[in-house]
C-alpha cells in the first residue's frame, strides 16, 4: 500500500512558488521598486509598501542555518531518521526555507553547508528539497 504524502494548499498566490519546480527553477517575488525578495508571497513590499512586484528566478543555492534530525514516525509516508533545515537563499538570506535535506546522511549535514536545490512532485505541488552542493 502507497501512502500518500501530504502537500500544500495551492492558491492563485502561492502557485508560483509550489509549481516551480516543474522546470527546476526555485522562484520568488521580488520588488521591482527596491530589489526586495518577498517570502512568503505578498501583493505588497513589506519594505517599501510597492506593488511592482514581480516573480524572478534564483540559482537555487543556499546555507544551511540550522537543523534537526527527527527519529520519530510523525506522518506515515516518512520514515525516521530524516533531516529538517532551515535554509537561507544565497540571493536573499534573509528569505529561509523550512525543508528537507536529501540525497546524503543526516550526520553529513553541517550548520554553514551549502546545498541545492532540487524538487519533489506531491500532488500538484513540486516541494523544494536541497541536496549537498559539492560542485
Amino acid at each position: 500500500m502507497t501512502i500518500a504524502r501530504p502537500y500544500p494548499r495551492l492558491t492563485p498566490e502561492n502557485a508560483f512558488f509550489w509549481g516551480s519546480g516543474k522546470d527546476g527553477v526555485l522562484r520568488f517575488q521580488r520588488c521591482g521598486g527596491c530589489g526586495h525578495f518577498l517570502h512568503p508571497p505578498s501583493p505588497r513590499c513589506p519594505q517599501c509598501l510597492g506593488a511592482d512586484i514581480a516573480i524572478v528566478p534564483v540559482s537555487g543555492r543556499a546555507t544551511v542555518l540550522a537543523r534537526t534530525v527527527n527519529q520519530h514516525q510523525w506522518h506515515p509516508a516518512f520514515p525516521p531518521p530524516y533531516l529538517i533545515a532551515l535554509v537561507e537563499i544565497e540571493e536573499a538570506p534573509y528569505v529561509r526555507l523550512t525543508t528537507r535535506i536529501v540525497n546524503c546522511a543526516p550526520d553529513e549535514v553541517a550548520i554553514g553547508m551549502r546545498v541545492r536545490v532540487v524538487f519533489e512532485a506531491q500532488g500538484p505541488a513540486w516541494l523544494p528539497l536541497f541536496e549537498p552542493d559539492r560542485g
